[in-house]
């Protein structure tokens, strides 16, 4: 099983619809899925739940079915993460739900930080909680008797550099950086390289200080690449104001997150840690929300006619070939 985290710590790049789109794309090819929201606006799953089951998901009181109710005995102090609920979205696809209170984990997770370089066992399972999440929520596939858990889990975090993404990465095998072309995503891109480095360098060191007998993640965060969300498209092509700052984007990655200072000139099209430069379907979408299924699932019925119908086929194509990167990347099989 690999984790992806997919992270921008600057917001509206279409993260939260990226992880969507993908995680319908690979159960549609076979491959078991679990989506973990892990951002405590929890926008991922207003996206896969209508607001009838929200409303039982989020009543008055606890929540036991989402991401909160898993690391509630965490957060009180009273004992390990509680075995989380998957949402059972296909035979292929599960989501552990998010939560809007999970934002009241940041204040614990930045306690626990330091005191991990006490060999503080609690601290140590705290800032290991979403790991261990991930892990048992992958399981859903042997609780519902299939032949096996997920494959691949996709976790969703919200757009910032706190302790609550401190662990969510942690706690994932490869990390994702989903990019618009503007100056705001560029200056996001080179805060977040520096974080990523350091997170991982500290997180090395603390292992060390960990308890033996608690499993630890690696902590690697591995860099599995970038996706270009295109603001808009004319003839297929980026539009122009826009080009000044996708051009920089190559040399900006291989320095801040890869720590290369060789300068390349490699353009986003041609450069091998682009995953995929992504239109925007940006008259689509609203379609496809009120149909409450993604863009390239959309049918003649749900208004989806004309000029549309290529789109979506186009979009399937799009959504096909970077889900067989990022599973040829993970070292999965995607047929």
């Amino acid at each position: 099983m690999k984790s992806i985290a997919f992270f921008n710590n600057k917001g509206g790049v279409g993260k939260t619809s990226l992880v969507y789109h993908l995680a319908w794309m690979f159960s549609d090819h076979g491959i078991k899925v679990l989506a973990v929201d892990l951002d405590p606006q929890a926008n991922l799953t207003a996206m896969f739940l209508d607001e009838d089951r929200l409303e039982t998901l989020w009543p008055d009181g606890e929540h036991p079915d989402t991401v909160l109710g898993s690391i509630r005995p965490i957060l009180r102090g009273i004992g390990d993460i509680a075995r989380p609920h998957v949402e059972k979205i296909t035979e292929h696809l599960g989501l552990v739900a998010g939560d809007l209170g999970l934002s009241r984990f940041e204040d614990k997770l930045s306690d626990a930080w330091p005191r991990c370089q006490l060999s503080d066992e609690s601290a140590f399972r705290t800032m290991t909680a979403f790991h261990r999440l991930i892990q048992r929520g992958a399981e859903w596939g042997i609780k519902w008797e299939t032949e096996a858990g997920a494959d691949l889990v996709l976790v969703d975090v919200g757009p910032n550099l706190g302790a609550i993404n401190r662990s969510a990465l942690i706690a994932s095998d490869q990390v994702c950086l989903p990019l618009a072309p503007d100056l705001f995503s560029l200056q996001g891109l080179k805060n977040l390289g520096p974080t990523l480095s350091d997170w991982r360098a500290v997180w090395t060191d603390l292992l060390k200080k960990a308890p033996p007998d608690l499993p630890m993640p690696k902590g690697m965060m591995q860099p599995m690449g970038y996706i270009v969300m295109q603001h808009g498209i004319l003839d297929s092509r980026p539009v122009k104001a826009y080009k000044r700052w996708m051009d920089r984007i190559p040399n900006v990655y291989r320095e801040v997150v890869l720590n290369e200072k060789i300068q390349t000139s490699v353009t986003v099209g041609g450069d091998p840690y682009c995953l995929s430069l992504l239109k925007h379907y940006r008259s689509l979408m609203p379609m496809a929300m009120e149909a409450r299924k993604p863009i390239f699932f959309l049918k003649s019925a749900d208004g989806a006619i004309g000029a549309h119908i290529e789109a979506v086929r186009s979009c399937y194509r799009d959504f096909e070939k970077l889900a067989a990167r990022i599973a040829a990347n993970a070292g999965l099989a995607f047929d």
